[in-house]
């Protein structure tokens, strides 16, 4: 610890940061097992630490249990992975085809992950301008959720093939939030330090040098 209390990083604890982030990966093969809750509670903990715009926390998290709700889920999934494939030259839409993009149907856990761009809280304070910021800011808590839910031994996948409009509806939440993520959540059958779409030669990872400018 530092003087002031605040917890002092070592190397050995950035080595394991740098292990982390590494080893996350976006799940879609999942085993049955249950999610120990008190390990869902924690996760999710974690995420209401993130940062947000003028602290106004906008995140929503739904639990998504209901096997009706679900199937509407799965419905809605299935309609855009079709379109989406279709919008594809054939070679490339073949390639596609052979990807599994989901694990709906297997992860024990769903959570769509909500802004509420109606929120009072923050007081408007660093939106004026930029009022997607509360959008970004419930992205940091996905992250930061992914992360927690990875040093727990936790899968996390995120499914983006949907139509939120419908999606929404289908969870009866309050027409001001929207949809930012849907979340599959489990312990997952195998592990892979590679992305699996690099893996299945869909794209490669860039190199960190090629994303940064200098001006």
């Amino acid at each position: 610890m530092t003087a002031a209390g605040a917890p002092a990083f070592d190397a050995g604890f950035r080595a394991t940061l740098a292990a982390l982030i590494a080893w996350r990966r976006d799940v879609r093969r999942f085993r049955p097992d249950p999610v120990p809750e008190e390990v869902l509670r924690a996760c999710l903990q974690l995420a209401c630490l993130s940062p947000s715009v003028g602290n106004s926390q906008p995140w929503r998290f739904v639990r998504v249990g209901d096997p009706a709700r679900r199937a509407a889920v799965i419905a809605n999934f299935s309609a855009c992975n079709r379109q989406a494939a279709e919008a594809y030259p054939d070679e490339r839409a073949a390639a596609y085809r052979r990807l599994k993009l989901e694990g709906l149907r297997e992860a024990p856990v769903h959570l769509a992950v909500l802004c509420d761009e109606a929120t009072q809280a923050g007081h408007g304070l660093g939106r004026a301008t930029m009022p997607e910021m509360l959008r970004y800011s419930v992205v940091t808590a996905i992250h930061t959720f992914w992360l927690a839910a990875r040093a727990h031994g936790l899968g996390v996948g995120w499914v983006s093939i949907l139509d939120p409009a419908p999606l929404v509806a289908s969870l009866s939440v309050p027409p001001a939030w929207r949809l930012i993520a849907y979340l599959c959540v489990g312990l997952p059958q195998e592990e892979h330090t590679d992305p699996e779409l690099a893996r299945h030669d869909w794209q490669p990872r860039l190199a960190a040098d090629r994303l940064l400018l200098e001006r």
